[in-house]
C-alpha cells in the first residue's frame, strides 16, 4: 500500500489521478452501454454532468447515440470523427480486450489509458507506457473524480471504501 485508501500499485499517485482528470477533458469510453443501470452508464452521466466530453466507443451500438451522442466502432472512428482530440481512453471491457485496446489508444494519440474497476492487464500496462501513456488499472474515473471534487461522503475519501452508510447514527429527534 502507498497510502492510506490506496489498495494497490495500478493507479499511478493519488496526486497523478488528480492531474489527470484536471488536465484532460475528453474521454472516450469503450464499452459504454446503453443500458441506464449499468456502470459505465453511471460513470458517463457523471463525468458528462462535471463538464468532461465523453465520447462512446461501442461495436454493437455504432452510429446509434448513448446519451445524445454518437456511438464509434473503435477508437480509431471515434478520432477521426470525433471533433476534439481524445485525451483519456476509459476501458469498460474484459481485462483479455485491452491489449487491442491499448494499441488503438496509443495509436490515434491519447494521453491516458485507463481500465476500470476490475481491469487490470499488465501487458497492455507495459504497451501504453512504452508509448508515452500514463497507466491507469482498476479504478473508476468516477470514483476517482468524486473523491478529489466532494461527491462521495467523507468515509470514503481516504479508506478505498465507497458507502452509502453513515460513519456514525444520526441523533433522533
Amino acid at each position: 500500500m502507498s497510502a492510506v485508501g490506496e489498495r494497490n500499485n495500478y493507479g499511478l499517485t493519488v496526486s497523478d489521478r488528480y492531474d489527470i482528470l484536471t488536465s484532460y477533458r475528453t474521454i472516450a469510453m469503450v464499452g459504454l452501454s446503453s443500458n441506464f443501470y449499468n456502470a459505465s452508464s453511471f460513470a458517463a452521466i457523471y463525468l458528462d454532468a462535471n463538464g468532461y466530453d465523453i465520447v462512446p466507443i461501442n461495436p454493437a451500438q455504432a452510429g446509434r447515440e448513448i446519451l445524445g451522442r454518437t456511438v464509434y466502432a473503435n477508437l480509431h472512428e471515434a478520432a477521426a470523427g470525433h471533433n476534439r482530440s481524445i485525451e483519456i481512453v476509459d476501458v469498460f471491457r474484459p481485462a483479455r480486450e485491452v491489449p487491442e485496446i491499448a494499441q488503438q489508444t496509443s495509436e490515434i494519440g491519447a494521453k491516458v489509458l485507463w481500465m476500470q474497476l476490475g481491469v487490470v492487464n499488465e501487458e497492455a500496462a507495459e504497451m501504453a507506457r512504452k508509448a508515452g501513456l500514463a497507466v491507469v488499472m482498476d479504478r473508476c474515473c468516477k470514483i476517482e473524480h468524486a473523491r478529489f471534487f466532494g461527491g462521495l461522503r467523507t468515509i470514503g475519501l481516504n479508506t478505498g471504501l465507497v458507502t452509502s452508510r453513515l460513519a456514525v447514527p444520526l441523533a433522533k429527534g
